[in-house]
């Protein structure tokens, strides 16, 4: 569940910021579009960070090594 509710967070977070660079931003077509872009491109980056980071925990590479005391 929380991986959903958090995709759905990066999401809203995503949308959010495209729609102030549009509104804060406004230059002219083609620079909007690049705007928009980079934050997009921006947020997609970030949320598979945390996915990659997220998805790792639960199942690790390397398993601990329990002493034998």
């Amino acid at each position: 569940m929380g991986f959903l509710i958090t995709t759905i967070i990066f999401f809203l977070a995503g949308f959010v910021a495209s729609c102030l660079a549009l509104i804060c931003c406004n230059r002219g077509p083609s620079t909007n579009l690049f705007h928009v872009t980079l934050v997009i491109t921006a947020t997609i980056c970030c949320w598979m960070m945390w996915a990659i980071v997220y998805l790792a925990q639960m199942k690790p590479l390397i398993n601990p090594i329990l002493s034998g005391e």
